[in-house]
């Protein structure tokens, strides 16, 4: 079964260095410029997560059972603590 999607003829002014780097851009990708453009708007306004990635995050951020140890207040943190880990393990293991 086909469906046809219905298109509208629309313009836009954008700045002419812009226009030339998608037109590189969509001959890189093998299409038009005017599909590459659309790509890119699509996956702009449709960037939501599907129904099963949104009720993961969710039970994610309610968690309750993390000891307060294990949170980090940034991902340089955490990486500072693997890494101690790493070393103390290697030390250990070193004995």
């Amino acid at each position: 079964m086909a469906t046809t999607v219905r298109r509208r003829l629309t313009s836009f002014r954008l700045r002419t260095d812009l226009v030339e780097r998608l037109k590189r851009k969509a001959a890189r990708e093998n299409c038009t410029l005017n599909n590459y453009v659309e790509n890119v708007l699509l996956d702009v306004v449709y960037d939501e997560p599907n129904e099963v990635t949104k009720a993961a995050i969710e039970e994610a951020r309610n968690r309750k059972d993390y000891p307060e140890s294990e949170l980090y207040g940034s991902a340089k943190e955490m990486f500072e603590a693997m890494s101690k880990e790493n070393e103390e393990n290697l030390s250990v293991g070193a004995v």
